[in-house]
């Protein structure tokens, strides 16, 4: 049965962002940015009389009250400001865990769960004190649900939500999920977010993938508002909060060609180059010399390229529509424009019939691409068999009481790998990581640092120093990851499963 709140006063909507565990690839960035999903939501509830509205990012939260583990300290957040309904982000598989335990002590007020784990596991997420799990676009229903909360009206009657009947899940699923014109959409509040320190700020003006990566979750036909809704957001958010640096999030930014074309020109004709954008674009974008260019006129500074691997075989079985014949030559490209961040799978696990490589011979090849296309910085995961994914579909998936959820991160073997062993498909990223994070980086900082006037003369931006600066971050980094790997116990207790 779903709690029914007080409605004779202005009840609290409490947006939580749930914490990253352990140390992964999300740990530094996650410090200075948040999610824009949970910020959408939050800013459609916001606009809803009667309500007030609060975002609890546990990953970007400097100056609030704390528990003894440096989290949030919800037992004091609940106390002074007691929210009546609670809403929980659920994009991120690995931290699942940590939403279950925050809805333990929620128990006692409403409690939604949105996001795509939430969506493929609606029976999970609903058995661990979670009332409502809501399908597609969160903004659609929020008020729906916070009204009907507040009204005491049936649930039955709001579609896209999934809730516990006499101990059933019912699911309400109509034709269309999805919010039909982005341009709709308000701008996102980020004042909204409570007790955290703001430096990156996330937009995006596209929802959905036209590929069919075998390893991803995000599924429908790409969606977009216009270039003129992006760069009003973004001028607002310069107007209102002095905002200089932007992450857009869109899984692809050249979805719309022509519009990322016209989003960066009006910025560049507004702003010049003097804001700073982060962008994650596919590799083949290489191609298109003039969107490179307004981009970069427009001041991107940084782009993350999917790379995933640069063995055929791996970009067959990923369905990632191209071959590793031009990626060389595509990236030396990119990195004429942006600070190239490469991201990567190793170990993927092929399909029937595909030539096996060797786990020294994946390393050797990895490290040879990473060697002369001299990406900048690079991120190496192991194949995560997250839910929803056709890879998962395929895969003999390790249990969760042997791997629980929280080691869905890319650090951790899920899967029963059937070229090799897990022990062997655990070195491997740290095999490639390690050759490019080096203790070394500290000896080039202190040369860099005493050369900074040349370097910056030839490259601009003190280049060279600032790269191998972030080597050195990353040299301890993957140690404390290496770490985690190095459970001897863990390891051989899943090569004995």
């Amino acid at each position: 049965m779903i709690k029914i709140i007080d409605k004779n006063e202005w009840p609290l909507f409490r947006m939580i962002i749930p914490a990253v565990p352990g140390v992964t690839i999300f740990t530094g960035q996650s410090k200075r940015t948040t999610a824009l999903g949970p910020i959408m939501v939050a800013t459609a509830a916001n606009r809803l009389w009667g309500w007030r509205v609060e975002v609890i990012d546990e990953n970007d939260y400097k100056r609030g009250p704390k528990d003894s583990n440096g989290l949030p300290d919800h037992i004091v957040l609940q106390r002074e400001n007691p929210a009546a309904v609670v809403g929980f982000y659920c994009g991120l598989t690995s931290a699942m865990e940590r939403v279950w335990e925050l809805a333990e002590f929620y128990q006692k007020v409403p409690t939604i769960a949105g996001g795509w784990h939430a969506h493929y596991c609606p029976e999970e997420t609903l058995q661990h004190n979670i009332d409502i799990v809501v399908h597609g676009d969160g903004e659609i229903v929020i008020q729906q649900l916070l009204i009907a909360l507040k009204e005491k009206s049936f649930l039955s009657q709001i579609d896209g939500i999934s809730f516990l009947e006499n101990g059933q899940v019912k699911t309400n699923l109509p034709k269309a999920l999805e919010i039909s014109d982005l341009n709709d959409l308000p701008f996102p509040d980020f004042g909204l977010l409570r007790y955290a320190k703001m430096r990156l700020y996330p937009i995006g003006r596209i929802r959905g993938c036209s590929k069919n990566c075998e390893f991803c979750s995000v599924k429908g036909e790409p969606r977009y508002a216009c270039a003129e809704h992006l760069f009003n957001t973004v001028k607002w958010l310069v107007e209102t909060r002095k905002a200089k640096h932007f992450f857009v999030v869109d899984d692809r930014s050249e979805e719309d060609l022509d519009g990322t074309f016209e989003f960066f020109r009006m910025i560049s004709e507004k702003y010049g180059n003097r804001l700073h954008f982060t962008v994650q674009i596919r590799l083949e974008t290489a191609k298109n010399t003039k969107l490179l260019e307004i981009m970069k006129k427009a001041g991107v500074r940084y782009a993350c390229v999917g790379f995933e691997s640069p063995i055929d075989s791996d970009l067959i079985a990923m369905r990632k529509g191209y071959l590793s014949s031009h990626m060389l030559e595509w990236t030396k490209i990119l990195r004429r424009y942006f600070w190239i961040h490469g991201m990567f799978i190793a170990g993927y696990p092929l399909k029937e019939r595909q030539k096996v490589i060797s786990p020294k011979e994946i390393v050797r090849c990895f490290r040879k691409f990473i060697r002369k296309s001299r990406i900048d910085t690079i991120q190496i995961i192991l194949p995560v068999p997250l839910v929803g994914t056709d890879l998962r579909e395929r895969l003999d998936v390790f249990p969760l009481d042997i791997v629980s959820w929280k080691r869905y991160t890319g650090n951790d073997v899920c899967f029963r790998p059937d070229n090799m062993s897990v022990k062997e498909l655990y070195g491997i990223s740290m095999k490639i990581m390690k050759r490019f994070y080096r203790f070394s980086s500290f000896f080039w900082v202190a040369i860099r640092f005493v050369r900074f006037p040349l370097d910056h003369f030839i490259r601009g931006r003190g280049y060279y120093l600032s790269r191998d600066a972030i080597k050195c971050a990353g040299y301890f980094l993957i140690r404390q990851c290496q770490k985690r790997q190095e459970n001897r116990e863990f390891v051989q207790k899943l090569e004995d499963y």
